[in-house]
């Protein structure tokens, strides 16, 4: 049986990109990741629901990747969530970023910038059936 390695793992050995701790990487970092990974998973469900017009796709995905509905996602899984995972979490939710969105409420922006540092960081170890479990509330 072949062993399961992660994407983050993958590209790591593909590249020969050395381990790093992910315990030195800042909330805004892991949310940068996460945000893209958070977005991946999103658009790779909308599309699998069958063919439309990317116009289409786009408003779909939209709907789920905003910063209000990622902070309704949060507060879903809020329960489900370990101490690690909460600490990364607030790690997220409190970085200081220089420009919070325009199309979003302080409170939701940072609630869903603490939400993709959570992902980002159970991207980057690995922990991929786990924020997948996290992310089946939002469909």
């Amino acid at each position: 049986m072949e062993e399961k390695i992660s994407m983050a793992a993958y590209i790591r050995q593909a590249f020969n990109i050395p381990d790093a701790d992910i315990k030195t990487y800042s909330g805004l970092a892991l949310a940068y990741i996460g945000d893209a990974i958070y977005d991946l998973v999103i658009r790779t469900f909308i599309v699998e629901q069958g063919n439309a017009p990317v116009n289409t796709l786009h408003k779909r995905v939209i709907k789920l990747v905003q910063a209000s509905a990622q902070a309704k996602h949060y507060y879903m899984i809020q329960d489900m969530l370990t101490e690690e995972e909460k600490a990364v979490f607030k790690r997220g939710r409190n970085s200081k970023s220089i420009s919070p969105s325009k199309n979003a409420e302080l409170s939701d922006y940072r609630t869903a910038t603490g939400l993709e540092a959570l992902m980002g960081y159970l991207y980057l170890t690995g922990r991929t059936e786990r924020m997948l479990e996290l992310m089946r509330p939002v469909f």
